[in-house]
This record gives C-alpha cells, sequence and structure tokens, in this order.
C-alpha cells in the first residue's frame, strides 16, 4: 500500500470538476483515486514500472 502523507492542490473549472465527480460516481471511484491513477499511469508511462527503484536509490 502506498503511503498518503503529500496533498497536492490543484486549480480546476467548476464545470469540469463537477462532470469529473460525476464520471467517477459513474466507476465507483473517488476522484482522488482516480487522480492518483492518472498520476500512476503517467509514471510509468514516463519511467516504467520500476519508477520506484530510480526515486528511492537516490
Amino acid at each position: 500500500m502506498e503511503k498518503r502523507t503529500a496533498r497536492l492542490t490543484l486549480l480546476i473549472d467548476p464545470d469540469k470538476k463537477a462532470m469529473f465527480e460525476k464520471l467517477c460516481l459513474k466507476e465507483d471511484v473517488t476522484p482522488s483515486q482516480k487522480v492518483r491513477l492518472f498520476i500512476r499511469e503517467y509514471i510509468e508511462t514516463e519511467l516504467g514500472t520500476d519508477w520506484k527503484d530510480e526515486v528511492f536509490n537516490k
């Protein structure tokens, strides 16, 4: 399980936020879960699935 100790704050258009929340509800996930998934997929696309080795071995 990942540690959830860092906070990410972002500004988003209220209409996009409302639509994002509706879409998340349809998938039965929270907006936070979906954003974490987006971030994880982006990192793995850029660095591969062993990206943690690169971060933690510095």
